[in-house]
């Protein structure tokens, strides 16, 4: 099974940017679909971007979408997926997780350890 294991994460001044990477740990990507989730101190985990493995095609929820601070995508050749965040702020200071989706239905299959991101103001 496929383990997804996050780096990237700090901490970073409001404003600011960072990118995370999530490298496929026991096999590839390639059966898999993948997404970025966050939880923030109480409140729960959320999806912020998945990625359909096989082409590329990259979806947001309602809630990030209309912003185009977050940005997922893909490198096959290193199977890794990343996560480009911009125009950082306070709300975005959370655990970030990768995660393998199932191709169909898009559910988690299995989850990274997570990584901090912290933005201060």
């Amino acid at each position: 099974q496929v383990q997804p294991v996050e780096s990237g994460g700090g901490w970073v001044q409001a404003g600011g940017s960072l990118r995370l990477s999530c490298v496929a740990s026991g096999d590839t990507f390639g059966n898999y679909n993948a997404g970025w989730f966050r939880e923030a101190p109480g409140k729960e985990r959320e999806n912020v971007a998945a990625i359909d493995w096989s082409n590329g095609a990259t979806y947001y929820p309602d809630s990030v979408e209309g912003e185009g601070r977050f940005i997922i995508s893909r490198d096959k050749n290193k199977n890794t997926v990343y996560l480009q965040m911009n125009s950082l702020n306070t709300e975005d200071t959370a655990v970030y997780y990768c995660a393998t989706l199932r191709v169909q239905g898009w559910s988690p299959v299995s989850w990274g350890q997570g990584t901090q991101v912290t933005v201060s103001s």
